[in-house]
């Protein structure tokens, strides 16, 4: 007899779980710990986003003579705590009465955020977008980066133009690191050393990514008649397939770098002189 409702239609199953694939009942044939990789990346990647957090809201401990944090750098509101030759742009005015920090960190934080191996190392450590290889990811659907938000992704290439210029002022930071706490230059401390090994990881990634490369020699259709440049696309190729070592390691340098600020400005250490 005819009830007036028809049965639930089945469930319609996805990617490697589709009729038309091979009926499999396990979800993959991976034995080992594949899990690992996307858990530390995870793990990695959330204690820098937690420390990185709180020192960008603290608002202080960011200025040690003559080292500034590079999380404060350039300092671009009228509440930076004073820095002799220091990069101090008041850009922003007193009315700004956040730290500032804030203003200065969306540009290689968006860089980050948009590189391609970073990309693939939250959408694998925090959506399971897919969790590793040969693994099916849980999501009944696909769209790439065509949508909103993650379509904005598309802006990478912009941010790699806005952190050179940040790049630069590191650098700058730098050579003002060869001075003494009164500003004396001809000096060196360990601190010193820790902005030189920061400045060069920060550097080799930020030439190492995928936009400088293309913007280097993606479009040269003869390499001969353009010797320079595809020199040049030959040395940033050579950093680009270290990509993801030189992402990790300048992530962790920059963090290393503030740190080693903040235990200066609070008097929990004092820099060693080496000359």
């Amino acid at each position: 007899m005819a009830t007036g409702t028809e049965p639930p239609r089945p469930r319609q199953l996805t990617g490697v779980h589709d009729t038309s694939r091979a009926a499999i009942a396990a979800r993959h044939l991976r034995t080992d710990r594949w899990w690992l990789a996307p858990a530390a990346t995870a793990a990695g990647l959330l204690a820098f986003v937690v420390y990185s957090t709180w020192r960008a809201f603290a608002n202080a401990d960011y200025y040690a003579a003559p080292y500034v944090s590079p999380f404060y750098s350039p300092c671009l509101a009228e509440n930076c705590v004073p820095m002799q030759d220091g990069p101090n742009w008041p850009v922003f005015g007193s009315w700004w009465t956040l730290s500032p920090a804030l203003l200065i960190l969306i540009f290689p934080l968006g860089f980050r955020l948009t590189c391609y191996y970073y990309r693939k190392a939250y959408y694998r450590g925090f959506w399971a977008s897919p969790p590793a290889c040969a693994v099916a990811e849980p999501h009944s659907a696909y769209t790439g980066e065509t949508r909103f938000p993650l379509i904005l992704q598309n802006m990478h290439r912009y941010f790699f133009y806005a952190a050179l210029p940040v790049a630069g002022i590191l650098t700058y930071d730098t050579v003002l690191a060869f001075r003494d706490s009164t500003y004396a230059w001809g000096h060196m401390g360990l601190g010193t050393l820790v902005f030189l090994v920061n400045i060069v990881l920060i550097w080799a990634y930020t030439l190492s990514c995928h936009s400088c490369r293309h913007i280097i020699g993606g479009r040269l259709r003869h390499f001969s008649k353009h010797p320079v440049r595809y020199r040049l696309w030959s040395w940033v190729g050579k950093l680009n397939a270290r990509h993801m070592q030189l992402a990790w390691a300048s992530l962790i340098s920059v963090a290393l770098c503030d740190f080693y600020v903040y235990l200066l400005a609070t008097g929990t250490i004092t820099d060693p002189r080496i000359f």
